[in-house]
């Protein structure tokens, strides 16, 4: 089998459509690509290995920002901004990566972010990624385009996860959403509100015209044969009459924090906060937990990266609420510099991804290990034992713009 799927992935890394599509920065020989999860070196050589497994348009969905791409790559980028603080003579024989946010405990503080609808990655989808998060005790948010329901991810994560919600136009059916995810045990309700009206995928629009399949075979279409949201086919909106529902509301205020809060007992974080203003009308509004987030690149071109937002969120909460936060983490050493700018948590999205695509389960507890791995190793480099000891005092900003 191990020898089948590297002649598979020779074969694919061969074909001048995919090669033409995605050019990745982190070449790899196609000898020394991995043939099983365990070989994986860093998140970069399964990035390579699903981009070879998953269909262009689904790749494209996967890995497009907005626009040009240019907050997406920020993401990443602004951690290059940052130094660690090495010290030494530190008795680091024993240390210890776990945390806990909002009374639940884990292992790390590097968890798995929502993203909808995973089976375009691989069958199992959200299935695996809950065995994985459940082998490594990582937190881990489902989506609500999620490609199971809440309760058959909760069955397989043997605890319950995070709801992410999008607040949807019709409030009536948003409580329906909370109060199922509340019912199968969900203790926390991630709510999006950096999508208010639409955006401007054009990387994944570009990727789907070379795709040569039929959208329609799997997707509902508009009249142009381009796949179209069809909430009716998603888990989670089973017995929901979704004629005229929409995903997102522009008309949106603070209010809904309230009404929401109103509604359910869980705790209620609000994903896609990027200022420090907007971060005390968080506190002010009765939110729980904030997490930092541009929606992985994906909701306006502001060219900042959540990185760069993090430092006055955190300001601007003055310690009230934690303050979570996801975008451009590829390394155990991002994560750790987030940490170190105030982040109680740390979340990944397109790695875990990658590693689903290219081996399932044991891709997405590859990924874990990796990051958690590096994360390790900084922690011992700069002397920090605990999450708590990693604080602004580990890292240098050498003040240079992200390149």
């Amino acid at each position: 089998m191990r020898l089948e799927r590297r002649a598979l992935l020779k074969f694919l890394g061969a074909s001048p459509v995919l090669t033409a599509l995605a050019p990745w920065t982190h070449a790899l020989a196609e000898g020394h690509l991995p043939a099983s999860a365990a070989e994986a070196l860093d998140v970069f050589e399964l990035e390579a290995v699903a981009q070879r497994l998953v269909p262009p348009a689904h790749w494209g969905y996967l890995q497009s920002g907005v626009d040009g791409d240019v907050t997406l790559h920020a993401n990443h980028a602004a951690y290059a901004r940052y130094e660690l603080r090495p010290r030494r003579l530190v008795d680091v024989s024993h240390v210890d990566l776990s945390i806990e946010v909002f009374g639940v405990k884990a292992a790390s503080p590097i968890g798995c972010w929502p993203i909808g609808s995973l089976r375009a990655l691989n069958p199992e989808g959200d299935i695996a990624v809950a065995r994985a998060t459940k082998k490594k005790n990582a937190l881990h948010i489902m989506s609500t385009q999620a490609s199971f329901p809440v309760e058959e991810v909760n069955a397989a994560r043997g605890a319950p996860v995070w709801y992410q919600l999008y607040t949807t136009n019709q409030f009536q059916v948003t409580k329906m959403l909370v109060k199922r995810a509340e019912a199968a045990g969900c203790p926390v309700v991630a709510v999006t509100v950096d999508t208010p009206a639409g955006r401007n995928t054009e990387t994944a629009r570009r990727l789907r015209r070379e795709d040569t399949r039929t959208c329609g075979n799997c997707h509902a279409v508009d009249e142009h044969g381009n796949p179209r949201a069809a909430l009716s086919t998603k888990p989670m909106f089973g017995g929901i009459d979704t004629r005229g529902l929409g995903l997102t509301q522009a008309s949106l205020t603070w209010d809904f924090v309230k009404r929401l809060k109103d509604v359910t007992k869980m705790k209620v974080v609000l994903k896609g906060i990027e200022s420090g203003e907007d971060a005390a009308l968080a506190v002010q509004n009765g939110a729980d937990g904030i997490i930092v987030s541009n929606h992985g690149g994906r909701s306006i071109e502001s060219g900042r990266a959540t990185l760069e937002s993090l430092p006055e969120v955190v300001k601007g909460v003055a310690g009230r609420i934690p303050v979570l936060v996801d975008g451009g983490v590829r390394r155990g050493t991002d994560a750790f510099k987030a940490l170190a700018l105030g982040a109680s948590a740390v979340g990944i999205g397109r790695p875990y991804a990658w590693g689903l695509a290219a081996f399932g389960q044991d891709g997405v507890e590859r990924v874990l290990d990796i990051l958690n791995l590096e994360l390790r190793l900084a922690m011992v480099g700069c002397g920090a034992r605990t999450v708590s000891e990693i604080t602004a005092a580990t890292i240098i900003d050498t003040g240079r713009a992200p390149a």
